[in-house]
């Protein structure tokens, strides 16, 4: 593996984060926003109730998965960086092998699942599982521009 990791570039100026997270809070705003249809008002509807619920809970988690979600990026940056890419393209390589970074992404969610001591909890995430990797492909090509930013 390349010293060159996601880690150091995004996560290596600690003055850095907090720009990263006020993206991260913006990407996830405008990716709820852009849902249509009737899941789209569902998934609207129950992001505004937790934001009014407990207002910075978006960036507060996004803080706290944010070291775990660039680790899982890491292989898809090394693969990157193996093709001898620019950095810029980054977001371009996500895009293209978007339904492996989705489950990248949401094996963080699935391992603290399959953790996860209440049955109800565990029931309720892997019915609503399929749904999540498809709106987290759908996500990739804005966690791309995002990130390439950065790099």
């Amino acid at each position: 593996m390349s010293d060159d990791t996601l880690t150091k570039r995004l996560l290596g100026d600690p003055a850095r984060r907090p720009r990263i997270l006020d993206d991260c809070v913006r990407l996830i705003d405008e990716e709820v926003g852009s849902k249509g249809g009737l899941s789209g008002l569902a998934i609207k509807g129950g992001y505004k109730i937790v934001c009014a619920v407990k207002p910075g809970v978006i960036r507060e988690a996004m803080d706290h998965l944010l070291d775990d979600f660039v680790g899982r990026l890491d292989p898809f940056w090394q693969a990157h960086n193996v093709d001898g890419a620019a950095p810029s393209g980054f977001g371009d390589s996500l895009r293209k092998r978007a339904p492996e970074v989705a489950d990248a992404l949401l094996g963080i969610t699935d391992d603290r699942a399959r953790r996860a001591k209440n049955a109800t909890m565990k029931s309720a995430y892997e019915k609503l599982r399929p749904q999540a990797k498809k709106h987290v492909e759908e996500a990739i090509p804005r966690v791309g521009r995002t990130l390439s930013a950065y790099l």
